[in-house]
């Protein structure tokens, strides 16, 4: 079976091997510090008994799941501990096309580029809805795309790459679409924590059996590589996702749910408030020297990229090279989201050299 290989490695290893310095925007990974308690917790972990290095429950750590469970209001039963966000989302995708075997998958355009290849993966036909000009969804496109052959439509608010984040009329109304189609709608909900706009609203304040809302820890405390996410499923939808996860994963890291666990109880909502105000820094930096740099650009409600257009220079990989070799800026080219947006680059406002990247490019482009 083919199916769409993400660029991301691929930029990130020609930035590494570049001949000059580069400061790279290419992937999400948070370079501000972990909180406290997460490392406290890994410590903490190395002391125990020889038996918790054993395999943990298939569906999470006890204790985490239940602290999940009582922080989105649901039953713990309907969690399931994960390797990563994205295996939740390739789980709630794959229960989804267990239903409707074929069937199609909405998906918004621009698109954060797993989602497709996660459609094609499980057999799955891609539908796209083109975003609006500020990166909303309009409901009505949606509702126009669909048929009977619905499966899922899967959405992410705050959004990778366009920064919007979906009101509640949207979230309702994407709600009731997969209502009426007898279809899953999947939220992916990654970004919660980098809602720059103070609007988020999580698709499990609808009350809905149609409806999977996934999270990770990777973005929330600045910990990509401690690979612990997960999932909620309305009843009679999780125990099938609960069997797919055991045969494909077993369970997932130990060590770093009992982090994530601590992280969860100890951590200070000041944490979360100082790694907002950075970005909405970052943000205010960046786009004014694009400013300078004469591009279009968008501003973004919630997560940490920015979309930027230079006038004659499209999206396309071989631009991205061309930047990586004659500014010593990686971002990633608008293509690999999709058609909306090819003539556009996205750029993740994850590195401390923000301001120097922003002037590199005004440079390059004056």
């Amino acid at each position: 079976m083919e199916y769409e290989t993400p660029l991301f490695f691929h930029v990130m290893s020609y930035a590494s091997d570049a001949d000059r310095d580069v400061v790279d925007m290419v992937s999400g990974n948070p370079d501000w510090e972990p909180p406290e308690a997460l490392r406290d917790g890994l410590r903490e972990y190395a002391d125990f008994d020889a038996d918790r290095f054993q395999y943990p429950p298939s569906e999470g750590l006890v204790h985490l799941r239940e602290e999940i469970a009582a922080r989105r209001g649901v039953d713990p039963g309907q969690v399931i501990v994960t390797n990563g966000g994205g295996e939740a989302n390739y789980l709630a995708m794959a229960r989804a096309l267990e239903r409707r075997p074929g069937g199609d998958v909405i998906l918004t355009d621009p698109v954060y580029p797993y989602y497709p290849g996660k459609t094609t993966l499980l057999g799955g036909e891609q539908v796209f809805v083109p975003a609006e000009h500020d990166g909303q969804l309009d409901p009505e496109r949606v509702r126009d795309a669909a048929s009977e052959d619905l499966a899922a439509i899967v959405v992410n608010s705050p959004n990778n790459p366009t920064g919007a984040v979906y009101p509640r009329e949207t979230v309702e109304e994407l709600v009731a679409v997969a209502e009426a189609y007898d279809a899953v709608l999947v939220s992916d909900e990654v970004y919660d924590h980098y809602d720059l706009s103070g609007s988020f609203v999580s698709a499990l304040s609808v009350d809905s059996d149609h409806r999977v809302v996934t999270n990770s820890f990777s973005k929330t405390f600045a910990a990509t590589g401690l690979r612990v996410g997960y999932a909620i499923f309305p009843p009679d939808l999780v125990e099938d996702a609960k069997s797919r996860h055991m045969l494909v994963n077993v369970a997932t890291t130990r060590p770093g749910q009992h982090a994530a666990y601590r992280a969860l109880r100890d951590t200070d909502p000041a944490y979360h408030e100082a790694n907002r105000e950075l970005l909405r820094e970052r943000v205010d930096a960046f786009t004014s020297a694009l400013d300078d740099a004469g591009a279009e650009y968008t501003v973004p409600d919630g997560a940490f990229y920015v979309l930027a257009r230079f006038e004659g220079f499209p999206g396309t990989l071989e631009n991205v090279e061309k930047l990586v070799d004659e500014a010593g800026v990686a971002g990633m080219p608008g293509e690999a989201f999709g058609s909306a947006y090819d003539d556009w680059l996205r750029f993740a406002l994850v590195t401390p050299r923000v301001d120097e990247a922003a002037h590199r490019l005004a440079d390059y482009f004056d």
